[in-house]
């Protein structure tokens, strides 16, 4: 099976979460909704909707009750674009301006709160206290993960465990709950939720190194947004960090990464952990991840729901935009 099958496959479903998507972002403030369905316009591959409605064929599959956590989930990450991209001070995402960019500064930070709001509101039909209780902690510390982001903007002493712990709580965390409260919601086995829910984070963890990759190694284009965003931003990637494990190239890029660097200083930064081995020790790293994401689901029964979770995380490991 291709990823292209696997959508196929889910098509009528995705097409009602999308539906429920742009329902919710529905808003008797024309500012808000404008701003809000630009970023829906804006496309995606809805991983997160597509993790739930696999990990839902464990249990009893219902989409009524799946498009809650499905929809709720991806109106969260979509808050969290919005305001990353304030952050940032983004202009571009998947190829179109962001909100940010288009509306300014002040709509997008209440256009993330609004989609943030019309998140919870999906989330709290979910009738599993269970499940709110998961949902809460993981909210909870992915703010925890972008402080730490924050904190350690142009750090090139940060160690490789802090770079670990930050990217599963900004990234990988909602992967994760994307399959454990897609299988909670479906009432699998709580075996098969944790099995799921390890496999999430294994899956979202080579997701956010590959991505990571990606700001290096991608074309503009294919990306949707300037290549060396992270590092001209401050933001020290796994890349980056196996390249200082080099003397000679600790030492060069700790002159040239700083937050009065240059754009041509960035520019010999980029290309330094380019020619260093930092991207082959990169992909080494997201290919165990996703070797332990194959291990976990092997622990399950053969069926047609476990092969495409494991061909969605391989496409999410070695994907190339």
């Amino acid at each position: 099976m291709v990823v292209a099958d696997l959508y196929a496959d889910l098509e009528l479903d995705l097409a009602y979460v999308e539906e429920r998507l742009r329902d919710q972002l529905r808003s008797s403030q024309p500012a808000l909704e404008h701003a809000a369905i630009h970023l829906l316009q804006a496309g995606g591959k809805r991983l997160r909707p597509v993790f739930v409605l696999l990990a839902g064929k464990f249990g009893d599959y219902d989409i009524h009750r799946l498009e809650k956590v499905a929809v709720g989930l991806e109106l969260i990450h979509m808050a969290t674009l919005v305001h990353d991209d304030v952050i940032d001070n983004a202009e571009t995402r998947r190829g179109n301006p962001t909100v940010k960019a288009h509306f300014g500064n002040r709509v997008a930070m209440y256009t993330g709160d609004f989609i943030f709001a019309q998140a919870l509101s999906v989330l709290s039909g979910i009738s599993q206290p269970r499940a709110h209780h998961i949902l809460s902690i993981a909210i909870e510390r992915m703010c925890v993960g972008e402080i730490e982001q924050i904190r350690d903007l142009y750090s090139l002493q940060q160690s490789f465990r802090n770079y670990l712990k930050r990217i599963r709580r900004k990234t990988a965390l909602l992967i994760e709950m994307s399959c454990a409260l897609g299988a909670i919601v479906s009432d699998s086995d709580s075996n098969v939720v944790s099995t799921l829910r390890r496999f999430g984070y294994y899956a979202g963890m080579a997701f956010q190194i590959t991505d990571d990759i990606l700001d290096f190694t991608a074309s503009a284009e294919r990306l949707g947004k300037p290549i060396g965003g992270d590092l001209r931003q401050g933001n020290i990637t796994i890349p980056v960090l196996f390249a200082l494990q080099d003397a000679k190239r600790n030492a060069e890029l700790n002159q040239l990464i700083s937050p009065t660097q240059t754009p041509d200083q960035v520019s010999r930064a980029i290309a330094i952990v380019k020619e260093s081995g930092g991207i082959t020790s990169a992909q080494d790293l997201a290919d165990r991840y996703l070797q332990k994401a194959e291990c976990a689901l092997a622990s399950l029964p053969s069926s047609p729901a476990r092969d495409s979770l494991m061909e969605l995380a391989k496409f999410v490991g070695k994907r190339d935009h």
